[in-house]
């Protein structure tokens, strides 16, 4: 009898002890540094998610990094940089240098629209309006630019934008007038960048997104649907616009063809910090979390965020699926 209950007693502390164990390994609060890659247009709103995240687990420490997409995909890709998660403003980016060999999806999450912002001190401030600013850019001594299409998905939509007005205004050339007024030295690496040249004076317009826009209080003119890149709805418009960038290996190119813009999230393949990395995307794809902040700061999200097909939705973590749907 002794024996028996000797037995019994060691299963029943056994098998604590294993519920104890895997709890605790199932629902340890996340630590460590936690790398995050991210478009310039995601600055402010990504700031504000650190500090709350960061309060939520305060064993983490997020460090992000910003950039122009394409190039924050390559500091994966081209210089194997460790990394945990990736977000770009054109999710198309994740799709042609990060998948399938660094990353394995890609969840759409949020919009946005291209606008042409300006200070008080702009050159021509109180004439420009929606009907007349592509002929203030052409006007000279006018000092206007957008940021690099090969590093920035602003840069090449800024190009698809003077595309597509030059055959919504019914005007042939206009594109090429455009870009005789823009020198090279006027191109940025990062959207984000032109900011300060405007707020300093030293640039008189520049493209930005409108929750940059927003964020920085700047002023902005916002262009009809048909060329501001920001309605899904002209997407059989927008693909009319292409804009040639470099490729996934140097001396390569690849044509990127207009569509509205639409930002992408990614966990990458080799992360080092697997776990945090989920737990920040489970608060930044929360409708009262991340979501929320990105509609406060003039960025509509997708609610609730999408992935292309349901192969796909298998692919991610468990905890994500039920904050994700599949749509096209």
């Amino acid at each position: 009898m002794k024996c028996c209950y000797v037995n019994k007693v060691a299963v029943i502390v056994t098998s604590a002890m294993m519920i104890i164990f895997f709890t605790t390994v199932s629902f340890a609060a996340p630590k460590g540094t936690l790398t995050m890659f991210h478009a310039g247009s995601l600055s402010v709103p990504f700031a504000a998610m650190e500090k709350a995240f960061e309060a939520q687990y305060p064993d983490v420490d997020l460090q992000r990094e910003a950039s122009g997409s394409q190039k924050a995909a390559r500091k994966i890709a081209d210089l194997k940089k460790p990394c945990d998660i990736m977000a770009s403003a054109d999710y198309k980016v994740i799709d042609k240098l990060l998948i399938p060999e660094f990353a394995e999806w890609n969840i759409q999450f949020a919009t946005n629209q291209l606008v042409l912002c300006y200070t008080d001190e702009s050159a021509h401030a109180k004439q420009i309006n929606a009907s007349n600013w592509y002929e203030i850019l052409q006007k000279k001594g006018v000092v206007w630019g957008h940021s690099d299409p090969n590093l920035d998905p602003c840069g090449y939509r800024s190009l698809m934008v003077l595309q597509l007005a030059e055959k919504y205004y019914k005007m042939p050339g206009l594109y090429d007038k455009l870009i005789a007024n823009r020198p090279k030295e006027n191109i940025r690496p990062k959207a984000v960048e032109l900011v300060s040249l405007l707020q300093t004076g030293n640039m008189d317009y520049a493209w930005e997104y409108l929750s940059v826009a927003v964020q920085h209080r700047l002023k902005y003119i916002m262009l009809p649907d048909e060329i501001n890149l920001g309605n899904y709805k002209f997407d059989d418009l927008y693909v009319q616009a292409v804009v040639q960038v470099t490729g996934k290996k140097p001396g390569t190119f690849m044509d990127i063809k207009g569509q509205s813009c639409t930002y992408g999230v990614t966990l990458i393949k080799n992360a080092p910090n697997r776990e945090a990395a989920i737990a920040f995307l489970i608060y930044m794809l929360d409708p009262n979390g991340g979501l929320k902040i990105l509609k406060n700061m003039g960025q509509p999200p997708f609610e609730p965020c999408r992935v292309p097909t349901e192969e796909m939705k298998k692919m991610l973590p468990s905890e994500l699926r039920k904050l994700v749907e599949v749509r096209n």
